[in-house]
């Protein structure tokens, strides 16, 4: 019997395994009452910076399921607090950074330097999580695509039209590109420091893609992701999930991903399809159905394990994070039904 781990790097190859490989996108959350018996104690940034803390976290969803991977306890917004723009979380909900990045003299003060030292709780992190989880179970680190970051930088938080970054883009090209030489680096300088560490894989999250116009995705992101992509060991695995953007997916492809992570709007089977054959995927159930009852939720895992049937080449996943409103014994139902599924 294959182990989580061979599994799952069978599964990026396109190769047979027996049973598919199941992983749940921000494993941990608020939806674990011991997450949340933790979130009393720290904020959610101690627990980030705590290589212990990170590890007890990263762990939680694995003691209780079945899963083949262990995604590390982490935030995308630690690049931008490296760079010198803090985050918070409002007391309201959403996202906050610190200050605004809304002029040259900003960006220029952007210190991209010592990335390794100022971020060195996370390969601790990473390091810890491997000792405890040995070599059996797969290690997952991921970061944000540099359009996605630099939406943040300069939103001052929580995402809503991108007007200043596009704004930048079109009218001051060479201040955009200053600014994504910074961001790309220094997410160039985390994923090696990750591959050091241990991770298997790594997945980029271009959570903002989608309000990129199809005519400028290359330059808007696409080419920022192919160059940390370059930069890694040739042939790491590589997963990119691209919010609202699937239909790029040649654009994508190009960028030397192993694997695409897409929503529950896509048809699978037919995407799958439609993929080169080194091309994996992963998803993409509506994680709204861990919110509804175990009868729901086993329904639409089986629809879906029946739909890609025979496709090498499938990480079963959410089609997004995993909700608040999430219920344990809902996840539960799930992994029994992959299992249960692997063994018909």
């Amino acid at each position: 019997m294959m182990t989580s781990r061979e599994r799952f790097l069978a599964s990026l190859r396109r190769e047979p395994t027996d049973q598919t490989p199941l992983w749940v996108m921000r494993q941990a959350g608020r939806y674990l009452p011991e997450y949340r018996a933790l979130k009393e104690k720290y904020t959610f940034t101690e627990m980030v910076k705590s290589p212990e803390l990170a590890t007890e976290v990263t762990l939680q969803p694995l003691k209780r399921y079945p899963l083949d991977a262990a995604i590390i306890f982490s935030d995308i917004l630690i690049i931008p607090e490296a760079l010198g723009q803090p985050y918070h979380f409002r007391e309201g909900g959403g996202i906050g950074m610190d200050y605004l990045l809304d002029s040259e003299a900003k960006i220029d003060a952007l210190d991209a330097s010592d990335i390794e030292e100022k971020l060195a709780y996370l390969p601790a992190a990473l390091r810890m999580t491997r000792a405890e989880i040995g070599e059996d179970k797969t290690l997952l680190g991921f970061g944000g695509s540099p359009w996605t970051l630099a939406a943040y930088m300069t939103e001052g938080g929580s995402l809503k039209d991108l007007a200043s970054l596009k704004s930048l883009y079109y009218s001051e090209p060479a201040v955009f590109e200053k600014l994504m030489e910074k961001v790309t680096n220094s997410v160039i300088d985390l994923f090696r420091m990750k591959i050091a560490a241990g991770v298997d894989a790594l997945q980029i999250f271009d959570s903002a893609g989608a309000f990129c116009p199809a005519d400028h995705y290359e330059n808007m992101s696409l080419k920022w992701i192919k160059r940390i992509i370059a930069a890694m060991p040739e042939d790491f695995p590589i997963v990119i999930f691209a919010k609202g953007m699937a239909h790029q997916k040649s654009a994508l492809t190009s960028t030397g991903a192993r694997m695409l992570s897409v929503d529950w709007t896509i048809d699978l089977p037919s995407y799958y399809d439609s993929l080169p054959d080194n091309v994996a995927v992963q998803g993409n159930l509506d994680p709204l159905i861990l919110s509804a009852t175990g009868e729901i939720t086993r329904r639409e895992t089986l629809r879906l394990l029946e739909k890609m049937k025979g496709r090498h080449g499938h990480i079963l996943n959410l089609g997004h994070g995993i909700l608040p409103s999430a219920k344990p014994e809902n996840m539960e139902i799930l992994c029994q039904t992959v299992a249960e599924f692997g063994q018909g």
